[in-house]
């Protein structure tokens, strides 16, 4: 099953409360904020991501079996795991990148949302959910 998670904007202006992913040379900001889970990216020159993630805004849903949601897709970032119990990949479709997300999830856990950085946060469900 697929459920609405986020939608990630390529931007080129600093916001507040960004958070900065070194690894990816780039910095995030919104999600925690949004009622309908709006992220944006700043990306640093040399950031290792494809430019199509870069430039062009993505969907991202949270799904239930990330392998099956791969199947037959063309493969944009493979599988990683940017936080524990959290698995991420992006696939392209229809011309736009895709991202997906697999959230472990345990009896104690109950509603966490995870941005892309990976951070998890509890209460509200996905963002989008309930929000």
């Amino acid at each position: 099953m697929r459920r609405y998670h986020h939608l990630g904007i390529p931007t080129s202006v600093p916001r507040p409360d960004e958070v900065y992913l070194e690894q990816f040379k780039v910095f995030t900001s919104g999600y925690e904020a949004s009622p309908y889970g709006i992220e944006w990216m700043r990306f640093e020159a040399g950031s290792p991501l494809p430019e199509l993630v870069k430039t062009v805004p993505h969907v991202a849903f949270e799904v239930d079996d990330l392998a099956r949601e791969l199947e037959g897709h063309q493969l944009l970032i493979a599988p990683n795991s940017p936080s524990p119990g959290v698995t991420v990949a992006f696939i392209v479709h229809n011309g736009a990148p895709v991202e997906l997300l697999h959230i472990e999830r345990t009896a104690d856990a109950g509603d966490t949302a995870v941005d892309s950085s990976g951070a998890a946060r509890r209460g509200g469900g996905s963002a989008g959910e309930g929000r």
